[in-house]
Formats: C-alpha cells, structure tokens, sequence
C-alpha cells in the first residue's frame, strides 16, 4: 500500500504543477481533475473512504463541472468553434488520461485487495469526521469558510461592470 500512497501522491503533484502552469484554461482543468482524483484515493488508501467519495463527487464532479460551465460561456468570441475544436484533440486529453488510467488501475488493485493492509490505519467513519472538523478543527474550517468568501467578494468586484461602463457598450 506504501508503493501506491507514494505513485499517487507522485501523480498528484505532477498534475498539480501542469495545472498551475497551462495557459489554456480546459487544459489546466483536465490537470486539475486529474489531481483532485488522486487526493482522493490518497483518502482511500489513508482510511478516509467517505472523503475520498466527498473529495470525487464534490470537487472533481461539481465544481470541475461548473468550472467548464464558467469557461464555455466565457469564450464567446470569433475564433471559440476553432479552440472548441483544438480542446476536442486527443493530444489535450493524453496527459491527463494516462494519469488518470494510473489512478483506475491502482484503485482496482486496492479494491481486489485487502483494504486495512496498510499499518496504523483504521476506518475513519463520517461521524469521526464531524466531530474532528467541528471539534478541535473547528477554526481551521471557519478560516477556509472566510478564504472562500472573501475570494466569492474579489470575483464580484472583478467581474462587476461600472454603469458607466455599461452605457459606453451599448452605444
């Protein structure tokens, strides 16, 4: 199990780095995803697997989805069906299909396996999970709660438009 924490972690920050340094906004997503996927069966093989589930459903299916949502609406411009085009080429989803074959594969062998094969880990169940959240982590939560707000507030102010503005546009 040590061999497939350290070949995940490995996947995941690879991933990590290509999504921060991609100038194509879906390309940075498809590494994103692809990251957020092997943190979560870097939960499952720590014993977390009710946030690993949370960490695939939440962050990689909804947020990744809304994320893509965002982009397409975004690239409303001349040249939008020739970059539609460009993303639909398989040399964009190569990387991060690989990595995320890496990941499947290391998932099914854990899966065929013996789970609680790695030493000092036990099954955390999602009630332990609340009361460590909401317990002793409760600033912690509160501060990533303040983080997301303030960042909701920056995207506001980023992305309002001045009535003056607005006039100027539609003249």
């Amino acid at each position: 199990m040590n061999a497939i924490f350290y070949i995940t972690a490995a996947v995941a920050v690879v991933s990590t780095g290509l999504a921060i340094t991609r100038a194509n906004a879906i390309h940075s997503l498809l590494w994103l995803v692809t990251s957020l996927l092997a943190v979560s069966v870097i939960f499952f093989v720590l014993g977390a697997p009710f946030v690993a589930a949370l960490e695939v459903i939440i962050y990689a299916g909804a947020i990744m989805v809304l994320f893509v949502f965002v982009i397409m609406m975004l690239n409303l411009g001349p040249d939008a069906a020739e970059q539609e085009r460009e993303w639909l080429s398989a040399r964009a989803w190569t990387g991060p299909g690989i990595l995320a074959l890496i990941l499947l594969a290391e998932m099914v062998y854990i899966l065929k396996g013996n789970v609680s094969t790695l030493e000092g880990a036990r099954m955390i169940s999602p009630k332990e999970l609340s009361l460590a959240l909401y317990g002793p982590y409760i600033l912690v939560v509160e501060l990533a709660s303040l983080l997301l707000l303030a960042g909701l507030v920056g995207a506001y102010h980023l992305g309002r438009r001045d009535p003056a503005s607005a006039k100027e546009l539609k003249s």
